[in-house]
């Protein structure tokens, strides 16, 4: 429609453009009614005879076939894209599926960390190995800890795309007491929340080209319990070494201070008072000490013989407590919590434990009042199975500069102490199969946990290896 300001004159002109714009639009469509025909003539002469004909005389019925032969072949497309678009979105689910599986049944523990720091996957493993549960969506720094060790190479990973082969590191799962586990060093233990674990890592970048860094993917391994294994056959290797060692020079030692106390016993004799005698007796009292300590020492290095039984531990700790309040009545014994059998020599694991309990009592009975050892057990079903027993006293403790020393032969606080009591406890709870480890309470006092395995075959086993060596 032409403008209402437009002059008169141009109003024929306007009228002549419609009509054209009408002659060019049923001319469009005549061609294409012609076209559709010359296309779809084969199925005139070939095609299925109960359709309708298309016929040439009749253009309107014509086009409209025409036209409804095309969106019928334009549904049968986009139905035939819906299938596919099916399939694929079948496919993709179904391959995630499998990757959440192949995930989530990894031995090994995965996490997938994005350049902002956030961890976008962590499976159940990382989780266990870790000690922390939902890593999922949250920052890394947060959750591990800014200052650990996996924190600063997740870092450095995701800052300048390192990348770190089978790397062992340890990871504090939380703020843990000073303790030493026998074939593990000073401050490490195995499978509690708490602490330190030794841990197996690899960390790789995720890039985009050459430069951009988009993310990390870590893999861990908790190598906790294979480096204590590791430790503890070295212990027994040091041991057998020590004894073959030393057992003869023993022997030789010992024979030697039989003939300076005998020559000793002689001149004491034949002195009648005076300082010769007392200088003689002297020497017999000093020999007979250091008789008493190539003893000991012989027994410590002697490889033990350790008949396999089954032994039920409650009924023993109770003998080793009454045995000790006749001795020393002072501290109050406690015997409380959970007890199984356990296979081993109760002879030798009575000695142990006989021992510890001694030291804790002498320790508690340097509080002026109430002093209290407390023997303490439970038995260990998760992870690792077997008999937990702990000998806690409220004493003073041990200095921090001793722990990591305790176990070491002929090392001794005491005045009169020859140092090897706690290196045979050790050497038997090892030769068992189990650990032992030391550690102070917070609220005062030391603590002793042995750990025996409930498992025939891992006691014999390594009692085999002990004779064998």
């Amino acid at each position: 429609m032409p403008p209402m300001n437009a002059p008169s004159n141009l109003l024929p002109l306007w009228i002549g453009a419609a009509i054209f714009l009408v002659v060019m639009i049923v001319g469009s469509v005549y061609l294409v009614a012609i076209v559709l025909r010359r296309r779809f003539s084969g199925t005139e002469r070939g095609g299925d005879s109960s359709s309708p004909r298309l016929s040439s005389d009749n253009p309107a019925a014509f086009m409209a076939a025409s036209m409804q032969a095309v969106i019928q072949k334009l549904r049968d497309q986009e139905k035939e894209l819906a299938a596919l678009h099916r399939t694929e979105r079948e496919r993709a689910e179904q391959t995630e599926r499998l990757s959440e599986a192949v995930t989530r049944n990894m031995p090994a523990g995965l996490l997938l960390i994005n350049s902002n720091g956030i961890i976008a996957i962590a499976n159940p493993a990382a989780e266990t190995a870790l000690g922390v549960q939902g890593l999922a969506y949250r920052r890394y720094t947060e959750v591990l800890g800014a200052d650990s060790q996996l924190a600063r190479l997740i870092g450095e990973c995701l800052a300048q795309g390192r990348t770190f082969q089978r790397e062992e590191i340890q990871y504090a799962t939380m703020v843990a007491p000073q303790r030493t586990l026998a074939g593990l060093s000073p401050g490490e233990s195995t499978g509690v929340s708490g602490e330190l674990r030794q841990l197996g890592v690899t960390i790789s970048p995720i890039q985009r080209g050459h430069d951009q860094v988009t993310g990390a993917i870590c893999l861990l391994t908790d190598l906790t319990e294979l480096v204590a294994l590791q430790r503890q056959v070295q212990v027994k290797e040091n041991l057998a070494a020590l004894g073959e060692l030393s057992a003869g020079i023993a022997h030789e030692f010992k024979n030697a201070l039989a003939t300076i106390s005998g020559y000793a016993q002689m001149i004491r004799s034949e002195s009648e008072g005076g300082e010769t005698h007392d200088n003689a007796q002297s020497i017999v009292e000093q020999t007979r000490a250091l008789t008493h300590l190539v003893t000991e020492f012989l027994k410590f290095a002697r490889p033990l013989e350790i008949s396999c039984e089954s032994l039920s531990v409650e009924p023993m700790l109770l003998r080793v407590l009454a045995e000790v309040g006749e001795t020393q009545p002072g501290p109050a014994l406690v015997l409380e919590g959970e007890f199984s059998d356990v296979p081993g020599d109760e002879g030798l694991l009575r000695q142990a434990i006989l021992n510890l309990v001694r030291n804790a009592a002498e320790a508690a009975a340097s509080r002026p009042s109430g002093g209290r050892v407390t023997v303490r057990g439970s038995v260990e079903q998760s992870g690792r199975t077997g008999q937990r027993i702990s000998i806690s006293d409220n004493g003073p403790g041990i200095p921090p500069g001793d722990i990591p020393k305790i176990f070491l032969p002929f090392y001794t606080t005491k005045a009169n102490g020859t140092g090897l009591g706690l290196a045979v406890v050790q050497k038997i709870i090892v030769q068992h199969g189990g650990t032992i480890e030391a550690h102070n309470l917070p609220d005062g006092g030391a603590e002793f946990i042995v750990w025996l395995p409930q498992t025939r075959e891992a006691t014999q086993g390594v009692a085999s290896a002990e004779a064998r060596a």
